[in-house]
């Protein structure tokens, strides 16, 4: 959670922005998109305000929930070449880096992220909606991969496929784990 005084940061802002924008949108109220997504109205309305920075398991719970892509929170211009994307520390993911290397694109119905996790980090994610997949490529380190209840260990150069529509997870076996994520998604 942000400082009551601090300024949001620029995930922050972009989240922020992109939620009240999706639902107003749509028309929903906070109850309904709590109901969506699963995340409580109370939260939902801390980030819209900038006084809470969600997680990166909150923040899919709600991109999830909406059936929006997961970039489109990170960054407030879309049209933006990836080259400018910064990349995205979350305040309650510190040992968590993402950056965002092609925005979602409805006519290939992907987008890529390079992710660094960092001090032997587990990050666990619900499942995305149905038929999602992430074509995981391993650039440095080694790193685990949750599915189905079991872990298997990718070393660097090393590629899985992760069926993304269920309960799904990432552990740095070695320190600093850097990988490619391309996130597919039905049509």
């Amino acid at each position: 959670m942000t400082k009551a005084n601090a300024q949001p940061s620029a995930i922050s802002k972009s989240i922020a922005q992109h939620l009240q924008s999706v639902r107003k949108t749509r028309g929903l109220s906070l109850d309904k998109t709590a109901q969506l997504t699963g995340v409580s109205k109370a939260m939902l309305g801390q980030i819209e305000r900038g006084e809470s920075s969600p997680t990166i398991a909150t923040l899919w719970k709600i991109a999830t929930g909406l059936a929006c892509s997961f970039s489109s929170f990170l960054s407030g211009d879309e049209t933006a070449p990836a080259s400018q994307h910064a990349d995205n520390k979350f305040a309650n993911d510190p040992n968590v880096t993402i950056k965002t290397l092609f925005q979602f694109n409805s006519a290939t119905q992907f987008e890529m992220f390079e992710l660094c996790l960092t001090d032997f980090h587990e990050q666990h994610s619900s499942a995305h909606q149905i038929g999602v997949t992430e074509h995981i490529h391993v650039l440095q380190g080694k790193l685990g991969v949750l599915q189905d209840g079991q872990w298997q260990t990718y070393q660097a150069q090393e590629q899985c496929i992760l069926r993304a529509d269920q309960p799904h997870g990432y552990r740095d076996e070695v320190g600093e784990t850097r990988f490619i994520v391309v996130i597919h998604y039905p049509t």
